[in-house]
């Protein structure tokens, strides 16, 4: 219903007010375009994976090996390369050839267990890491419109429009909410 909403304006240059029949609506301006852009990296940013000089044995538990091997697509979208040898005694099948590496992050083994875990409540479920998901969030945020930005009114519609666009439109990356009800006019104009 984002689309349906009217644009009354924006105050304290950080907040959008919105109308949706009789109901306004306060949008943290900043919050909205961090959690839409977090979400746009999330879903669409394959991590580009750093070749290792020889590759590593990671020695796997039987479960975990099996985990990996199902889920190789969400380890490679992860920036994550692993050559599996099926002929290798259970344990010894998986060698790392490749970790993720984005400017100043760097990634290793303890990435690679905790998706192992996530995949194994979710098998086939795309996830990142949680120190992917912190290196997403640092991104949007900079790249986000800030707190003192005077915004038309075209750039406030796009702003909640894009809330319409993601999933869960409710808090940014770092859980500040993304809105607020403010009032009911058909119970303000009852008074």
């Amino acid at each position: 219903m984002f689309k349906e909403m009217q644009i009354i304006g924006q105050f304290n240059l950080g907040f959008i007010i919105t109308k949706l029949r009789s109901d306004l609506f306060m949008v943290d301006q900043h919050a909205t375009d961090e959690k839409y852009n977090f979400e746009m990296l999330q879903q669409h940013t394959v991590l580009k994976g750093q070749r290792l000089i020889a590759p590593q044995n990671l020695h796997l538990p039987a479960v975990s090996e099996t985990i990996l091997i199902e889920n190789l697509e969400i380890f490679k979208k992860n920036g994550f390369d692993f050559l599996i040898d099926e002929d290798a005694p259970v344990m010894e099948r998986v060698k790392l050839v490749s970790l993720p590496t984005s400017k100043n992050w760097t990634f290793g083994p303890s990435d690679i267990e905790e998706l192992i875990f996530m995949l194994s409540d979710c098998p086939g479920v795309m996830c990142r890491p949680s120190r992917v998901r912190q290196m997403f969030a640092s991104r949007a945020c900079r790249k986000s419109v800030m707190i003192g930005t005077a915004l038309n009114t075209g750039e406030m519609k796009k702003l909640v429009v894009h809330m319409g666009e993601i999933e869960q439109p409710w808090n940014c990356p770092h859980g500040r909410p993304t809105m607020r009800h403010l009032a009911n006019l058909d119970i303000i104009s009852q008074d």
